[in-house]
């Protein structure tokens, strides 16, 4: 007589509504499944021929991007595997802010080449090791594969820096990757601090102004801002400025109260007294020297009334950071008492003016010294406020390529050529690693091929044709022979290290890329079992009856 053994997570283990999913089939191979699809839905924005996304979220606000880290913030993953991918693709935007889209595309590709392995009968464990001695060997190989070193002191030439940071751009906006990319060299050597590894990213703004075309860009030293000032002075050189976060008006007080008023003479006098307080707190201003106030609250009409009289500009920023940054820009210390600033707590602008861009009017505060400026912005132009989002996107990505290069200079061969190389001398490593593992070692090596044959896929080419005259170029000693996505005719290799138009990549970057892509795979095949509680309703409301009834 056998004896049934009870499953794991039997019906008396639970309370009902949970959902219990264990082993291979139902656990491992589902996630693996999941996780695909997530990559695949990413795989085709891949490379500067990677097709857009129109998403819509549940705010109902468009999006038409091809960026990864965007397109997976939007899509709110559901399943509990591919949230992994997703957090693994959140530490990639955070830490590096760009290759977002080689993390999926790779650790999707990692696990689908294991499930193979996995219905053969290999424990995950075993493919979990292999994996773990692959991005060992992966890393130490990718080291090796430097072939260029941005220097950060002395500072690199605009030249220098627009070019190694054109690639990445190209994979966003393709033929605009030269533009955008001497507009955020330009920006960055703005404000570019004493000691280069300082570099702030929010120290370059973006400001989107709908009209003109995109070669209308351009790069401002300070700051931009998409509204006028709030008084009849619209214009000031050399100003010293104060900068206020507390509402310029008359003070409200906390208690209410209720006052008799016998004469018309009282009448006219009940609000005069806080009338001279406040005009006595803004010609302490006047009497300081100031020009120019930046209020981060509501300006009142009578204190507008005698800003006007008193010749000072005063322009509303309501956004608390953006206070800040400007505050930062002017050289101010915030104030939130109305009255004359010391003359440490002012700050000071070269140039203040509000111009029109496009039929809109903004309002510039710049700094003409290099070196005096803590801020940049680049105000970008476009036909539609989606395109517009997509160039902000871009130039975010720029910047952080800059803060990379200033932090770890080192470039590697770029479209494919350092994954093919690592494919190939990682897959000799398996060749000679004993046990079990160098069958996962070997599928690690083989997954690196997703770059190429994506970027191949994406540009139109023969995929299957491409990634073979990349492996024979590679096995014949050309270690920079990448993809070339724009050839009409086979062979699609190119020359990465070609000086006339280098393909390189962030070494930081895509070291990360691949650590973060083996990690998150390595978490998913962990997993041998789901356990889903039951979701926790909400009771309805009590119906009471109505107020009047009582």
């Amino acid at each position: 007589m056998s004896l049934k053994v009870p499953k794991a997570g039997g019906p008396d283990l639970f309370k009902a509504g949970y959902k219990h999913l264990s082993g291979l089939e139902e656990a491992v191979l589902r996630n693996i499944q999941a996780v695909g699809e997530l990559s695949e839905i990413v795989r085709t924005s891949f490379g500067p021929y990677g097709r857009n996304k129109l998403i819509i979220n549940h705010l109902g606000r468009l999006f038409v991007t091809n960026d990864a880290a965007t397109i997976i913030r939007e899509i709110e993953v559901a399943h509990p595997a591919a949230k992994l991918l997703v957090m693994a693709s959140h530490s990639q935007e955070s830490e590096m802010g760009d290759a977002t889209n080689l993390v999926l595309i790779l650790a999707g590709e990692l696990l689908k080449r294991s499930e193979h392995l996995l219905t053969m009968g290999l424990h995950p464990s075993e493919v979990i090791q292999g994996y773990e001695m692959a991005l060992a060997k992966g890393r130490e190989e990718l080291e090796t594969l430097v072939c260029k070193t941005v220097a950060s002191t002395p500072l690199p030439s605009k030249a220098e820096l627009a070019a190694a940071i054109a690639p990445s751009l190209a994979s966003k906006q393709p033929g605009q990757e030269h533009f955008l990319a001497d507009l955020v060299a330009d920006a960055s050597l703005t404000v570019m601090p004493k000691n280069p590894k300082d570099f702030n990213v929010d120290s370059v703004r973006v400001v989107k102004i709908l009209g003109g075309g995109i070669d209308a860009s351009r790069v401002v030293r300070g700051m931009v801002f998409p509204r006028e000032p709030e008084g009849i002075v619209k214009s000031a050189k050399k100003a010293k400025v104060a900068v206020f976060t507390t509402a310029l008006d008359i003070a409200q007080t906390e208690t209410k109260g209720t006052v008799l008023l016998k004469k018309a003479e009282e009448l006219l006098e009940f609000s005069r007294g806080e009338e001279r307080q406040l005009e006595g707190y803004l010609k302490e201003v006047a009497d300081s020297g100031v020009k120019l106030i930046i209020a981060g609250s509501g300006v009142g009409d009578l204190a507008l009334h005698y800003l006007n009289r008193l010749g000072i500009a005063v322009v509303k920023v309501l956004s608390k950071f953006d206070l800040r940054r400007l505050s930062r820009v002017v050289g101010a210390t915030p104030l939130a008492r109305l009255g004359a600033p010391t003359p440490e707590e002012m700050g000071y602008v070269d140039v203040f003016e509000t111009i029109e861009i496009g039929g809109d009017r903004v309002t510039v505060f710049r700094q003409e010294e290099t070196g005096k400026t803590r801020t940049a912005t680049v105000v970008l132009r476009g036909a539609t406020i989606n395109h517009l989002d997509d160039l902000e996107r871009s130039i975010d990505d720029g910047v952080n390529n800059v803060r990379i290069l200033l932090r770890d200079g080192r470039l590697v061969p770029g479209a494919g050529a350092s994954e093919i190389e690592l494919a190939v001398r990682v897959g000799k490593y398996g060749d000679v690693t004993p046990g079990l593992a160098q069958h996962a070692i070997k599928r690690w090596a083989a997954a690196l091929e997703v770059v190429p044959r994506t970027l191949a896929e994406n540009a139109g080419l023969p995929a299957e044709d491409v990634v073979a005259e990349l492996y024979a170029a590679h096995v014949d000693n050309q270690t920079d022979a990448g993809v070339d996505i724009d050839a009409e005719r086979p062979p699609a290799i190119r020359r990465t290290e070609d000086p006339k138009s280098p393909v390189l990549d962030a070494y930081a970057a895509k070291d990360w890329a691949i650590k973060l892509a083996t990690e998150a795979a390595i978490s998913v095949l962990r997993v041998d079992s789901i356990i889903v509680a039951k979701q926790a309703g909400i009771a309805p409301p009590k119906q009471q009856g109505h107020w009047d009834d009582d």
